[in-house]
């Protein structure tokens, strides 16, 4: 299985989750500034500071050969976002709330071919083991993932977008960040951003773009 995100703590976070079960998944942590040359069963695709509405990366990993299935892996359930996910070609929809357990018995039903789609979660923390930027300051995986965007230049509008997030909702979360890292401002919390690992640390998505 190979982990898909910008984010290198994401990523570590994920392969960490699997470190139990390594007789059922094997993890090839891919790095863009490698060759892809084998094939891996499953891409495991992180939504993490992605773009949800634009689902154009999913098809992207579904059309290169070296990927067999790919799952996308996310908290955002909005029905447009998994039925655009399965128009593009996802064999998976799964959440970020599942125990590791339930997470691996999801990824072999993939494999031996089936299309899993995760219930929509409650609202509830994410799986433990998981890890994003600004989890040890305090801030949520969805207040992370505000900030993230935030950092990278994106507009409040821009960001209710991409996560399909109210536009009020994505301002009280801004504001909950702003407490929690103690700024009063959005040039102050991008630069704490960028200081705190928010700016991503690759493109992996690069080098599974098939070409034309």
């Amino acid at each position: 299985m190979a982990l898909v995100d910008d984010y290198d703590v994401v990523v570590m976070g994920v392969a960490n989750m699997f470190d139990r079960y390594r007789d059922r998944v094997i993890v090839a942590e891919l790095d863009s500034n490698e060759p892809l040359e084998d094939a891996v069963d499953i891409v495991l695709y992180d939504s993490f500071a992605q773009p949800e509405s634009d689902h154009e990366e999913i098809a992207h990993l579904v059309a290169n050969p070296r990927a067999r299935r790919v799952v996308v892996y996310t908290w955002n359930f909005h029905p447009d976002l998994i039925a655009s996910a399965q128009q593009h070609g996802a064999h998976g929809y799964l959440s970020k709330t599942l125990p590791a357990r339930e997470l691996v018995a999801a990824l072999e039903a993939v494999h031996a071919g089936e299309t899993v789609i995760s219930d929509a979660p409650p609202r509830a923390r994410s799986a433990v083991g998981l890890d994003w930027p600004g989890r040890g300051e305090g801030l949520s995986d969805r207040e992370s993932e505000i900030l993230a965007l935030i950092t990278q230049g994106k507009s409040n509008a821009e960001v209710a977008k991409l996560t399909y997030l109210s536009p009020n909702t994505v301002k009280s979360y801004i504001r909950t960040i702003y407490r929690k890292i103690d700024v009063a401002s959005r040039t102050q919390a991008v630069l704490w951003g960028v200081a705190h690992g928010f700016t991503p640390d690759r493109n992996r998505i690069a080098p599974w773009r098939t070409k034309a």
